[in-house]
């Protein structure tokens, strides 16, 4: 009696199947790359509706990529899965050009579930695949950021404001909870730092004591985790 595996089926492979087989997994392994490694907090179903195309951009391609399903989120110790199948077919002309003449056509399915851990980089399982795909329809769902005129707000907020309300002006600028408020008076001028730390999102500005408004340089490594983040000290005291 012969075992069979799930995966990779029983006996020869049928004609064509083989060139197919190995271009499914080549081009499951770019979509592993292709995820990389994850810095930003975003569900699945975010990650599956912009980072996995149905169809791949070349249209004359003989690989098509069909999404399955989605679960999780890649925030903490949470763990967001992806699953994906790769449908390759070949005609008797394609499937000769990958190394054997012999080949001829053909066509394979194979499906992957994709592992997705916010600051590690992608792993991936081959998995069996359904009997029937259907291909869901994923939401890319807007997730917090930085308003688009943030710079103008802050702007505004500097002009007006005291030592005595700037903090107030500021926050009442940002009433978005997820953007963070630092504010500062030093050496006479106004400070303020505004941001989305998981975007790395930051504006600082500041109200020199004749009343220009400034836009200092920082070294944007220090909005990383683990660092300063978006506070008035990348003007006042920057790590050096």
């Amino acid at each position: 009696m012969v075992a069979c595996l799930v995966l990779s089926g029983c006996g020869e492979h049928r004609p064509g199947e083989s060139p197919a087989r190995d271009l499914a997994a080549a081009e499951a392994e770019i979509l592993k790359d292709d995820f990389g490694h994850r810095d930003r907090v975003r569900d699945a179903e975010y990650i599956a509706a912009t980072e996995v195309p149905n169809h791949l951009d070349n249209s004359d391609s003989p690989i098509r990529r069909v999404l399955l399903g989605w679960s999780g989120r890649t925030v903490g110790g949470e763990q967001a899965t992806i699953d994906v199948q790769f449908v390759v077919t070949l005609t008797d002309q394609q499937a000769s050009s990958y190394g054997d003449h012999n080949n001829s056509a053909g066509q394979v399915k194979r499906c992957y579930r994709y592992f997705l851990e916010l600051y590690r980089y992608t792993t991936y399982d081959e998995i069996e695949c359904p009997s029937t795909a259907t291909a869901p329809v994923p939401t890319a769902s807007p997730f917090p950021d930085m308003p688009d005129d943030g710079r103008e707000r802050l702007t505004a907020a500097l002009r007006t404001a005291t030592p005595d309300t700037l903090a107030s002006r500021v926050r009442a600028a940002f009433p978005e909870k997820h953007v963070t408020v630092d504010t500062v008076t030093h050496q006479g001028a106004l400070v303020a730092a505004v941001g989305v730390p998981a975007e790395r999102d930051c504006i600082v500005l500041v109200r020199t004591p004749g009343g220009a408004i400034e836009s200092p340089a920082y070294d944007r490594i220090w909005l990383e985790p683990g660092e300063m983040g978006c506070r008035t000290g990348l003007y006042v005291s920057p790590p050096r």
